[in-house]
């Protein structure tokens, strides 16, 4: 639903947006409704469905492997939209465009305009308006909320340039900037040209109620947000010079977002993108210019460290001993701002834009970051402790690959049953209900925190972590290492995980069909933990980067391994590479079958040009051999498709080598699902 409610949030914020302010009225709850508060409310509405916060750091690190959902922007949700419109109806986006005329917003003026025909039909329509559901929205038919989406990409990628003084953004900056601070002397004031005194811009005196309300710019909303990010920018630079103090910094951003709550949006994507090029030096959170921390920042650490050691991720202090509390200085203001708005309903659309990027940029930010500001807020909202604290624990994860490899571990351990003493006593019988656990319960703890599954945390996690391309290649090796395990598994160890159990095995290693149990769900954990992490695109580094390397390498291989440890490991990648593949690309034909033809025949071709002996391999021929044997074999009956999709030639190339180990039924059924093309290379298969 989020694609078709930012198609209906658009065209209001577009036409509210356009229209200069009026005499408030009054509804009758008692609020005051505004065109400023209309626009404000569907315009962070808006911006809360796409990730409008993430810095420019996060751009550059996202890539093929991103995590899922990351690719959630403002141009996805319309591309979902007119794709689910165009498949719905099915017609081709353009067909649909051209039959009724012109696009959605191109029907509506610019300023002053009735609002576009609605999305949705209302009852009593005629059919013929049934037509205009079908048409497909794009960023170019708003044209002002496409001039502030290429302002605020912009300021985003680079840092903001000086404006002239003749420019309207200036005079609109310098009108903002005087209803901001206009109880301050002129000698302390600011100027949208970058922090310099400007006599001009500011009042001497609060004045009288009218004098107030007539220093507030009567101006379209859109044209208010232009102008924002260089007033922010202005008092930024002039509180780093000392011109402005930090709580008159507050005060002031305070103020234009008691006017226009809609420019809060544009102050969080402005600090956040400053946050990220490190040009501002650090502010003291010493509790005389900025606040202090120190009341429960220790108390914060330690019960972080805590909620991570309960999954099994230990991690170095955070802090840095008696030093100074510090945070950047466009993070400082940031978090001055939140701890600002009241928590009641009427707030509640700031919370929700300002809470997701205060986390992002304080995760994001050098330590200890993420605890100063989770300090400060428990500091302000007692009630919200335990859950501030469970979500800062998350940063944790975004700069630190060793704890994600912790948790991994841990979600493996807890899945399949350990006797870790880091993991909860819960997990040691294993199972979805040890790697979930029941979510997040402080207040069926005693103590007010009890101890959150390490699959629950990393469900909550993954989103947050920037570089995911190592993830592959730690499950492979999470998988082949659970498949050794059992296969060397003795009988006491098996007794003294379970406890004193009346039901023992009586032979010395573990029943076949345990040992093929417990691979198949180390195998599937690892499949279902990559595909969410990362989609189709670790899958391919998967097939395409992880899977070759670990063959020709023999990462991870024990030299003169048993033959049954080596034919285990291979079942065991050959299972999770064939998950992988059917949870990124599906069984049957679908729209992903072209990636996956791709995908296919590289693999397909790598294991045909090995069985020929065109390389050399690093990893025990009974691994290889059993992975071959598996994957084709899991293949063929699970995923024929597949099969149809492989070049013949390395189709024939298989079959020989199949023949070589003395697989001749193998081969065989693998050139019938290759169809008719093949007929001729199972004939010559059935003659030899």
């Amino acid at each position: 639903m989020f694609p078709e409610v930012a198609v209906a949030l658009m065209p209001i914020c577009e036409v509210f947006g356009s229209i200069s302010p009026t005499v408030p009225q009054t509804s009758n709850t008692g609020e005051d409704i505004s065109v400023y508060m209309v626009f404000s409310c569907a315009f962070l509405l808006l911006l809360k469905l796409w990730k409008f916060y993430r810095p420019p750091h996060e751009h550059c690190m996202l890539g093929k492997g991103a995590p899922v959902g990351s690719e959630l922007t403002l141009e996805y949700l319309l591309l979902l939209r007119n794709n689910r419109l165009a498949s719905s109806f099915n017609t081709p986006v353009e067909n649909s465009a051209k039959e009724n005329g012109q696009y959605l917003g191109e029907r509506s003026s610019v300023i002053g305009s009735s609002l576009p025909q609605p999305l949705i039909p209302v009852k009593g329509q005629s059919p013929g308006a049934l037509s205009l559901i079908a048409q497909p929205v794009f960023i170019d038919s708003f044209p002002n909320f496409n001039a502030w989406y290429r302002q605020h990409k912009a300021c985003i990628a680079s840092t903001l340039s000086g404006i002239v003084r003749c420019n309207p953004l200036h005079q609109i900056a310098d009108k903002l900037l005087n209803m901001m601070y206009r109880k301050l002397s002129k000698g302390g004031t600011v100027s949208s040209t970058t922090g310099t005194s400007a006599s001009s811009s500011l009042s001497n005196s609060s004045g009288s109620v009218g004098e107030e309300a007539s220093l507030r710019p009567m101006l379209p909303a859109w044209d208010i947000l232009g102008a924002v990010p260089f007033v922010v920018d202005a008092v930024l630079t002039a509180c780093a010079h000392g011109r402005l103090s930090p709580r008159d910094l507050t005060t002031g951003l305070r103020d234009l977002v008691d006017f226009l709550p809609a420019s809060l949006a544009i102050i969080v994507s402005y600090f956040t993108a400053e946050v990220t090029r490190g040009v501002w030096k650090p502010a003291s959170m010493n509790g005389t210019d900025w606040p202090s921390p120190a009341a429960n920042l220790h108390n914060i650490e330690s019960q972080i460290k805590e909620v991570l050691a309960a999954t099994g991720v230990h991690i170095p202090s955070l802090t840095g001993g008696n030093a100074p509390a510090t945070l950047p200085l466009p993070l400082a203001a940031l978090v001055s701002l939140t701890i600002t708005f009241k928590l009641d309903k009427s707030a509640e659309h700031l919370h929700g834009v300002a809470g997701p990027a205060l986390e992002s940029t304080a995760g994001g930010s050098p330590w200890p970051s993420t605890p100063i500001v989770a300090a400060l807020w428990a500091q302000k909202v007692r009630r919200w402790h335990d859950y501030i604290v469970f979500f800062s624990s998350r940063t944790v994860f975004k700069q630190d690959k060793h704890a994600v490899v912790q948790l991994l571990k841990s979600c493996f351990a807890a899945a399949l049953g350990s006797s870790n003493s880091l993991v909860s006593k819960l997990t040691v019988h294993g199972g979805v209900g040890a790697l979930l656990g029941h979510g997040f319960r402080s207040h069926l703890a005693p103590g007010g925190m009890s101890p959150v599954a390490p699959g629950f945390l990393y469900l909550r996690t993954y989103r947050a972590i920037y570089d995911i391309m190592f993830i592959p290649e730690e499950i492979l090796s999470l998988v082949v290492g659970v498949a050794r395990d059992l296969s060397t598994m003795e009988t006491d160890e098996h007794c003294g995980q379970t406890g004193k159990s009346a039901h023992r095995l009586k032979s010395r290693q573990l029943s076949l069909a345990v040992v093929m149990a417990k691979v198949k769900q180390a195998s599937t954990l690892g499949a279902s933990l990559l595909c969410v992490t990362g989609g189709s695109g670790l899958v391919q580094i998967l097939y395409q980067e992880t899977l070759p390397t670990w063959f020709l390498s023999g990462s991870g291989t024990k030299p003169k391994s048993e033959g049954s440890v080596s034919i285990l490991e291979g079942y065991a990648i050959a299972h999770f590479s064939i998950l992988c593949g059917a949870c990124a690309w599906g069984m049957n034909a679908s729209s992903l079958s072209t990636k996956r033809a791709q995908m296919i025949n590289y693999h397909m071709g790598f294991l045909a040009s090995a069985l020929q002996q065109k390389f050399s391999l690093g990893c025990e021929h009974a691994t290889w051999k059993a992975y071959v044997i598996g994957f084709l074999s899991m293949m063929i009956t699970c995923a024929p498709n597949w099969i149809s999709d492989v070049n013949l030639e390395t189709l024939r190339k298989l079959a020989i080598g199949l023949r070589w180990w003395h697989e001749p039924e193998l081969a065989l059924a693998l050139l019938e699902r290759g169809g008719c093309r093949a007929m001729s290379a199972a004939a010559e298969l059935v003659m030899s």
